[in-house]
């Protein structure tokens, strides 16, 4: 009866000290680890003041064809007014034809135009995953890695005046007219 009683008591022991000694473990690795410091926030001025004095990256190994170049003549270029009070600026790059410098917000990119079935115009920062949408009536720009839209509703003067013209004289809807006439 003994002998059971004794076999009972380490067997229920057991567990119990492993669960303990792996309790200790824990606490023995974090006594001893290396204590890191903690990081340091950077303001939103001192990282604007960064980017401003960054150079974009003009390296691209992106060859631009006909079709593209002939996109980038019909960009529209200059400050562009947004929602929300933001704004986008675009800017020729007069060193490579066809690139753009596109800023908004503290953020800069390097695009250049590519063809689109739509018609719209559309310039492309592969590396940063951005992209500037320019139809006749405003203007978008996107961040395609996070699905985002960093600013939205912009135009440049001489997109108010589309706007405008068509308000005045809309264009005809697509399906105007499929159905035959009326009677």
């Amino acid at each position: 009866m003994k002998k059971i009683a004794l076999i009972a008591a380490v067997a229920l022991a057991l567990p119990i000290a492993t669960m303990a000694q792996d309790a200790a473990k824990p606490a023995a690795k974090s006594a001893t680890a290396k204590k890191t410091p903690p990081k340091k926030q950077v303001t939103r001025r001192a990282a604007k003041a960064v980017e401003e004095v960054t150079p974009v990256n003009t390296d691209t190994d992106v060859a631009l064809n006909e079709a593209d170049l002939a996109v980038a003549q019909r960009v529209s270029t200059g400050r562009a007014q947004c929602e929300l009070g933001a704004d986008v600026t675009v800017t020729p790059d007069e060193k490579k034809p066809g690139f753009f410098t596109v800023t908004t917000k503290g953020l800069k990119y390097r695009m250049h135009p590519v063809e689109s079935r739509t018609g719209a115009i559309r310039l492309e920062d592969p590396r940063a995953g951005a992209m500037w949408l320019q139809l006749g009536n405003k203007s978008m720009l996107m961040n395609q890695k996070a699905g985002l839209r960093i600013a939205d509703e912009c135009q440049t003067a001489a997109q108010v005046a589309f706007a405008e013209e068509m308000k005045k004289n809309p264009p005809k809807a697509l399906f105007e007219g499929a159905d035959g006439a009326k009677k």
